[in-house]
C-alpha cells in the first residue's frame, strides 16, 4: 500500500505540474487573442516556479516528490532507488503528465494546433544541440539543488522547497527562448502527445536525463557524505 501511495502521489504531482506549466502557456495565448497583454515569459515561468514549491511541499514526505523522469533516472543510476521502483515511478509521471495534456486539450481547445497545449519547442535558428545543450544545463543546476537540499541530510529540510521552485522558475526564464526550459521530460510528453506536436521530441529527453545523471554524479563524487555515514 505504502508503494502505491508513492506511484499515486507522483502521478498526482506530476498531473499538477504539468497542468499548471503547460496550462499557463494556453492561457497567455489566451489572454492575447482577447486583447491582452497575457502572461508573458516572466508569468509563465513563475507559474512553473510555484507549482513546484507547493508539489514539493504537498508530497516529498510521500514520494520525494520527483515529479520528473530526469530526476527518477538519476537517483535509478546513482543507487538510491531500486530498478522497479523507479521504473513505476516513471510510469506514474508519464501517465500524470498524459492526462494533464487531454486535460488542457479539453479546457483550451484553441491551443491545441497554435501553442500546442505548452508543448516546448526550439526557437526559430536554434539547432538540436543547442536545445539539448541548454535542457542539460539547466536540468543539471535543477538536480544538484535537488540533491543538496531534498537529499543531503545536512540541509536545512525547511527551505528546499523554495530552492528547488526558484531554480525551476530562472531556469523556465532562462531556457524559456531558447528550449521552453522544461527540466522535464513529463512536462514536454504530455502536452506533445495530446497536440500531436513531437518535433525534435527527443531533445526534452536527453538533454534533462544526461543533466540530471551528471548532477548526481558530480554531487556524489564531489559534494555528498560518504554512504553509511549518519
Amino acid at each position: 500500500m505504502n508503494a502505491c501511495k508513492k506511484y499515486l502521489a507522483e502521478f498526482v504531482g506530476t498531473f499538477a505540474l504539468v497542468f499548471i506549466a503547460a496550462g499557463s502557456v494556453c492561457a497567455d495565448f489566451y489572454l492575447k487573442q482577447a486583447g491582452g497583454q497575457g502572461l508573458g515569459l516572466l508569468g509563465i515561468s513563475i507559474a512553473f516556479g510555484v507549482v513546484v514549491i507547493a508539489i514539493i511541499y504537498a508530497m516529498s514526505y510521500v514520494s520525494g516528490s520527483h515529479v520528473n523522469p530526469a530526476v527518477t533516472i538519476s537517483f535509478w543510476v546513482t543507487r538510491r532507488m531500486e530498478p522497479n521502483t523507479a521504473i513505476m515511478y516513471i510510469i506514474s509521471q508519464i501517465g500524470g503528465a498524459v492526462l494533464a495534456g487531454y486535460a488542457l486539450k479539453t479546457l483550451f481547445p484553441d491551443a491545441a494546433k497554435t501553442v500546442f497545449l505548452g508543448t516546448c519547442m526550439l526557437s526559430n535558428g536554434v539547432s538540436v544541440l543547442r536545445g539539448m545543450l541548454m535542457e542539460f544545463i539547466i536540468t543539471f543546476l535543477l538536480v544538484f539543488t535537488i540533491y543538496g537540499t531534498l537529499i543531503d541530510k545536512r540541509a536545512s529540510a525547511g527551505f528546499a522547497g523554495v530552492a528547488v521552485g526558484l531554480v525551476v522558475l530562472i531556469g523556465a526564464m532562462i531556457g524559456g527562448t531558447i528550449s521552453g526550459g522544461a527540466m522535464n521530460p513529463a512536462r514536454v510528453f504530455g502536452p506533445a502527445l495530446a497536440s500531436g506536436q513531437f518535433t525534435h521530441h527527443y531533445v526534452w529527453w536527453v538533454g534533462p536525463v544526461l543533466g540530471g545523471i551528471a548532477a548526481g554524479f558530480v554531487y556524489d563524487k564531489l559534494f555528498a557524505e560518504k554512504r553509511g555515514k549518519a
